[in-house]
């Protein structure tokens, strides 16, 4: 679009960057700071440091250079004195023996590390503290990557430079879209054979959806990429074979056609660039087109703030080679916001979600300046360190999280004790006094939480009575299991160590949930796929050293209601625990459709595909509803577990639950009775459902996406369809960049600099004569996929890529059901 063409708007009104955040003990560990007074006040000491952190991740398909570009970052920044190798199995960050050995990253590892190192800082410049969290990129991983995205101000999308922007790239951009986070993109691997930058950028603007801001542009040796010129600033900002500091790249000059291509690029970039920030349209309209750096980075930082991915800033290298990395450093420097740029935290209260400010202030109470809590933070990860114990990663949102001091669970509802605070780089550690706004670090000493919890810090040592108590933010939505191994213990003695070492796990990774059977005594572990199920099983046995005997992997397959059950009471009337109660209530289970979410009561819980809701006819007459709600809802979930046909766990039911304290109330009782009550409630009527033959089976269905050559998918598709029972979607052609039915982005509209192979024939020639491949996309039942990767290396020649992910559960009938 012409910049004429453009009408003059009210221009945006920027604030600032002036945000909350620490660097540590560098800021406070030389002055004593009243901890109310930092938590709601902002001070020019502290508002200073905030500018210079940097909660940034990086995401990508598998095997795109992660690993690789944390491995250089930490390299460049002076905290490695020579970076790993994935290949050689010698990277930091992915440190677990299995990750080594399959190349892979499995666990999200935070490092902390500052840039720009005190050798490239300027006069009376500091450098920025970074958090780096890089995430798995395979799909069995899914739950790493949707619990760490909440936590991350900024993140770094890599796209393989030969391969483009591949399936699961589009699915954790969706993910960071989802949480509007900003993002920018840096297209990888560019030193390999057929790598195109102008194919990728394509990619970007046609499946990401959003405008490529192409800030970078590759110089070319031939087919060789011999260094990145970064177009804002004219220069060149990254050579191979050096270590990119100014010295060393003031040698190269732009001249000749690398020269006129900046130029062009920096002209189209700023058209761009004023169609969507005011600020810079005026500007533009005042000095013309050749504006400051400044300017131009100010308005790309506006541009992505709110993370919704309509201008994405493209970005050029090899990791590998350390080409174009310690420049990425600068982007994220330059580009991605810091903590308070951000939108304010929403956290849910009870059943309602608001702003954290307001949820502070609605239980601050009258008359007084000062709020009880002094800290929250929500925890996004916790892993088990041999020399540690468990490292429980943290995300600080609001006040001064201190070691020793007790932190309230609002998930849990209980007190745990902090006994110390760090900052990681993988296996190495730096102790730290405290964890200020902003911040992420981990904590040691904390024996429940779980990945997803929240922590609270009280100024009382007694927990808040009202709601604030309650306060989460962004529970976590674990995903139905799709597959389950059985395992047994070799005897009493390792049972308790197996039970120790799967509570841990379960911990660590709630998406992994285990069982016990406590009749045959065997144990069953539910996970999200076959890869996810082999590495729990790895880390049990050579982490926490745990011995079973392993059973084979198997479907996860789920059981339902066809008809609503009829209500049952029960009244439960037994000693627990040695104190004797009585407790009764009523329930109905129905098949869960769509339609009754829209009728359903204001208070309900939604877990593992099931909702249940409890209902007071008496409300006046219950003592304390929430408490009497929570244990009911409790008896539900245990006894949905196990369902009456297979001891398959329940799956789409819509169970009510009836308290009516004026014929279910016998006086004070225990909560174990409420639990037991609604427990035998709803074994009793699915014990009848399954005997007038009213529950089905559901199977898992996946959507899998398969990358193959076009000689092969032929038969890969008979496969599919024929053989598997699933049924195809779509077949696109891998080489053909095609903009998507109904997309935002017009191909013409995107700039991209011409290809080295563009102007030598013998190079088109052979780009044209490569490997033509078909991705296939289908529905498949899981059963059939589960070793499906080994049969298809023998129809590809292992020329192929399989991604695989929930797609939804459906009902098993016919033949396949009595097989059952």
């Amino acid at each position: 679009m012409n910049l004429i063409a453009l009408t003059c708007r009210a221009p945006f009104r920027y604030s600032g960057l002036v945000r909350l955040s620490s660097l540590y003990s560098r800021h406070y560990g030389s002055t004593h700071l009243n901890v109310r007074r930092v938590s709601t006040q902002s001070t020019s000491h502290t508002d200073a440091a905030i500018r210079y952190v940097r909660n940034i991740g990086i995401i990508a398909h598998v095997d795109a250079g992660k690993t690789t570009t944390t491995e250089q970052m930490l390299y460049n920044c002076g905290a490695l004195k020579h970076a790993g190798n994935v290949d050689h199995g010698d990277t930091v960050t992915d440190f677990l023996p299995m990750e080594r050995q399959r190349g892979i990253t499995i666990q999200s590892a935070a490092i902390t590390f500052n840039w720009p190192p005190k050798e490239r800082l300027n006069q009376d410049t500091q450098p920025h503290v970074v958090n780096l969290i890089d995430t798995p990129g395979h799909v069995d991983f899914r739950f790493e990557v949707e619990r760490c995205m909440p936590v991350l101000d900024g993140a770094i999308c890599v796209i393989d430079g030969v391969e483009g922007v591949e399936a699961h790239t589009e699915r954790v951009w969706s993910s960071a879209q989802e949480f509007k986070v900003p993002r920018i993109v840096f297209v990888n691997k560019l030193d390999r054979d057929g790598a195109s930058f102008k194919k990728s950028v394509q990619d970007i603007g046609l499946k990401l959806n959003g405008m490529p801001l192409v800030c970078q542009i590759p110089w070319w040796n031939k087919e060789t990429i011999r260094g990145v010129v970064d177009v804002i600033s004219r220069s060149v900002v990254s050579w191979a074979g050096t270590k990119d500091t100014p010295e060393e790249l003031s040698k190269h000059t732009l001249e000749g056609t690398i020269k006129d291509e900046t130029e062009r690029a920096r002209e189209i970039l700023v058209e761009q660039l004023c169609e969507k920030d005011d600020e810079l349209l005026e500007l533009w309209t005042t000095q013309g087109k050749d504006l400051p750096e400044g300017a131009i980075r100010a308005a790309i930082r506006r541009a992505i703030n709110d993370g919704e991915g309509s201008l994405i800033p493209v970005f050029a290298g090899s990791s590998l080679k350390n080409i174009g990395v310690a420049s990425l450093l600068d982007a994220v420097k330059y580009y991605l916001p810091s903590p308070l740029d951000r939108p304010e935290l929403e956290v849910r209260v009870g059943r309602t979600h608001k702003p954290l400010s307001h949820a502070l202030q609605a239980y601050q109470p009258p008359g007084k300046h000062q709020r009880h809590d002094e800290a929250l933070a929500s925890v996004f990860k916790v892993v088990n360190d041999p020399r540690r114990g468990m490292l429980t990663f943290v995300r600080v949102y609001h006040g001064i999280l201190k070691k020793n001091t007790p932190v309230w669970n609002a998930n849990l509802q209980q007190f745990e004790r902090p006994l110390n605070m760090l900052q990681i780089s993988a296996a190495q550690t730096i102790e730290i006094p405290h964890l200020s706004p902003g911040q992420i670090g981990a904590i040691t000493g904390l024996k429940a939480a779980r990945t997803g919890d929240t922590l609270l810090h009280f100024s009382s040592s007694k927990a808040s009575q009202t709601d604030l108590a309650t306060i989460q933010v962004r529970p976590p939505e674990i995903p139905p299991a799709v597959a389950f191994i059985v395992l047994d213990a070799y005897s009493p003695t390792g049972a308790k160590t197996l039970e120790t070492a799967l509570e841990n796990l379960s911990r660590e990774d709630p998406s992994l949930r285990w069982s016990k059977d406590e009749k045959t005594e065997q144990y069953t572990l539910s996970g999200m796929g076959k890869l996810h199920l082999e590495v729990a099983r790895d880390r049990l046995e050579n982490h926490y050293k745990a011995e079973a005997y392993w059973g084979a992997i198997s479907v996860d397959y789920k059981e339902c209601l066809t008809i609503p059950t009829a209500p049952h009471r029960t009244v439960f009337d037994k000693v627990v625990a040695g104190k004797s109660g009585k407790a009764a209530c009523s329930v109905v289970i129905e098949p869960l459709e769509d339609h009754h979410r829209d009728t359903l009561s204001r208070s309900y819980l939604e877990r593992d595909g099931n909702i249940v809701q409890v209902e007071f006819p008496r409300e006046d007459l219950v003592s304390n509803i929430e408490t009497t709600r929570q244990q009911l809802t409790n008896g539900v979930i245990s006894a949905l577990a196990r369902g009456p046909r297979r001891s398959s766990p329940m799956h789409k039911c819509l169970v009510t639950v009836t308290y009516d304290s004026t014929t279910d109330f016998f006086g004070p009782t225990t909560g174990a009775h409420l639990v037991g009550a609604a427990n035998i409630a709803v074994r009793s009527a699915l014990k009848d459902a399954y005997q007038q033959g009213t529950v089905g089976i559901l199977e898992p269905v996946m959507r899998v996406t398969i990358v193959c050559p076009e000689v092969t998918a032929g038969a890969v598709q008979h496969d599919l369809q024929s053989v598997r029972g699933g049924h195809v979607l779509e077949v696109k052609d891998m080489q053909e960049t095609t903009a998507r039915e109904g997309g935002p982005i017009d191909a013409s509209d995107i700039y991209t600099p011409p290809d080295p192979y563009e102007f030598q024939t013998t190079l088109r020639e052979s780009r044209k004569g490569r490997l033509r491949l078909l991705e296939i996309t289908a529905r498949v039942p899981f059963v059939e996929m589960l070793d499906y990767d080994t049969h298809l290396r023998g129809k590809t020649q292992g020329r192929h890529t399989l991604m695989m992910a929930l797609d939804t559960f459906e009902r098993v009938t016919g033949p396949r059901e009595k097989g059952l």
